[in-house]
């Protein structure tokens, strides 16, 4: 059996995708926790973006979050992907769809004031209309299979665990599906091993070391 060693940021959303797989399949593998403002010499050589995650196996190296799941997915265990072509492939497109999301996620929780909030929120207003539109019954995306989908966009809720202590940003109302999606991916073992327990303390630490508008701070 190859050996794994995820390298890791605590905060790092993409990271969470490829740990979330890994103790959904129970597989076995070392963690590393790399500090992204001072990079070890020996990450930045095996790390071609300088970025996590990183995935060792055995010697060789996959980075890119996408790419690392889809390596776990096919030689672990039970596949997340659909089997046929069109539900694979429309499963990935939401998958894009999720780094969409983090990116107006990051862009929101680093708004250094109302009006740039606001504008932000209402950016991910219209991706959170979309997914609603396209959810079906539940309560996973795919019904009752836990999919890679789930994977993906379990950090993109994990995020308003903290967010909805500062702000209440509405971006839930009137949407059950997504909100009913979102409890059950967060009541997920795997979900809620994939961060440090004090993930919400340092998210917020980070946000108010930011001067986020989201903390009250301006």
């Amino acid at each position: 059996m190859s050996h794994l060693h995820l390298m890791s940021h605590e905060l790092c959303p993409y990271v969470q995708r490829a740990a979330i797989l890994l103790h959904e399949k129970n597989v076995i593998f070392q963690q590393t926790y790399i500090d992204l403002a001072n990079k070890p010499a020996w990450f930045l050589e095996i790390s071609p973006l300088g970025k996590v995650p990183v995935l060792k196996v055995d010697d060789e190296v996959l980075f890119e979050s996408a790419v690392i799941c889809e390596y776990l997915d096919e030689t672990h265990g039970f596949p997340l992907h659909p089997s046929q072509p069109m539900p694979k492939a429309k499963h990935r497109a939401w998958m894009e769809f999720s780094s969409v999301l983090l990116t107006g996620l990051w862009n929101l929780s680093m708004a250094q004031d109302e009006a740039t909030l606001e504008r932000k929120r209402q950016d991910l207003n219209l991706y959170f209309a979309t997914l609603e539109a396209n959810l079906g019954p539940g309560p996973y995306f795919a019904g009752s299979e836990f999919s890679m989908v789930d994977v993906f966009f379990a950090p993109v809720f994990r995020y308003f665990d903290v967010f909805d202590t500062l702000r209440d940003l509405r971006l839930f109302e009137g949407r059950p599906r997504v909100a009913a999606w979102r409890q059950m991916l967060a009541a997920r073992s795997a979900v809620q091993r994939a961060v440090p327990a004090d993930y919400a303390a340092r998210l917020l630490h980070y946000l108010k070391d930011r001067e986020s508008i989201l903390t009250g701070r301006s």
